[in-house]
């Protein structure tokens, strides 16, 4: 008689390997961010190389890669350190740091000489990225992004909104700015900020007044849609990027980005309108044909 015990399989002979249900993943009441980790390994739109987006102090955003790398072959420029899920531009004198994907990327050009560690590194990840455009597992994109079409006076691709009397610049236009919230199907939540259950901001015309210390800019004035009358909550939810029904944070973590970007009148002139949206005015013309 055999000692051993059989091996528990299915009826096709498959073993039967026991269940282990997944966790959920939580974020700590104390943490700085509400950004889920797991949500933010992306990989990197030139070369198809992995990179970890992480929030920077400045509320900013930094692709770093993925793996950490000895301290002492990383100039000291380039060392990050991550505390309690933000991005720290300094060294927290351990071994190891982390080191921002731009310097490797393969298809960046290095301005500066890099040691022969992150040079070996930046080797590989180019040899990966043949492998992957040679595999049609990658299409690289172009540098320079193909301009669109320009939008209609009505309705700005990426308008300037002022909330907390700073101005950023929209990701796309108002109505289509969507919820960063984790619903409870794990799933990044459809609903979108501007809601008709929200009190709106205004469209006003304000003087496109360029950073201290430079030169004026052609443009007088500048269409921004103004959230600065609103309560301090509600705009602190726009800021937030949640839809009313997930405006507290305590209630979700998020699982995307805030893709909100601190508006330069130089840098970004080309989103610089000169007159108001004209929607409701076409739609009275129509009616009143």
């Amino acid at each position: 008689m055999s000692s051993t015990s059989p091996t528990r399989r299915r009826w096709d002979g498959s073993p039967l390997r026991p269940h282990h249900p997944q966790r959920a993943l939580r974020v700590d009441p104390h943490s700085p961010t509400r950004l889920l980790r797991a949500a933010q390994t992306s990989t990197c739109r030139h070369c198809g190389n992995h990179i970890d987006w992480y929030t920077r102090t400045n509320q900013q955003t930094i692709s770093l890669h993925p793996h950490e790398v000895t301290a002492s072959a990383v100039p000291a420029q380039h060392r990050w350190h991550i505390s309690s899920g933000i991005a720290h531009p300094a060294h927290d004198s351990t071994p190891w740091c982390r080191i921002p994907h731009t310097p490797l990327c393969p298809t960046h050009p290095t301005n500066e000489p890099l040691t022969p560690k992150l040079t070996e590194l930046r080797r590989r990840l180019a040899l990966r990225t043949r492998h992957l455009i040679d595999t049609g597992a990658f299409t690289p994109q172009p540098t320079q992004p193909i301009t669109p079409t320009q939008p209609t006076a009505c309705r700005p691709a990426r308008p300037v909104v002022q909330l907390l009397y700073c101005r950023y610049l929209a990701p796309t236009p108002l109505d289509n700015i969507q919820c960063v919230a984790q619903t409870r199907q794990r799933r990044r939540c459809t609903h979108h900020v501007l809601s008709p259950q929200a009190p709106a901001g205004t469209w006003t015309l304000t003087p496109a007044t360029p950073p201290c210390g430079q030169l004026a800019l052609p443009t007088s004035q500048m269409a921004i849609y103004n959230l600065n009358h609103l309560p301090s909550p509600e705009q602190l939810r726009w800021r937030a990027q949640r839809c009313p029904l997930h405006a507290a944070p305590s209630q979700a973590s998020d699982l995307a980005l805030a893709e909100w970007e601190l508006f330069d009148p130089l840098l970004h002139h080309t989103h610089i309108h000169t007159r108001l949206p004209t929607a409701t005015r076409r739609r009275r013309s129509a009616a009143n044909r």
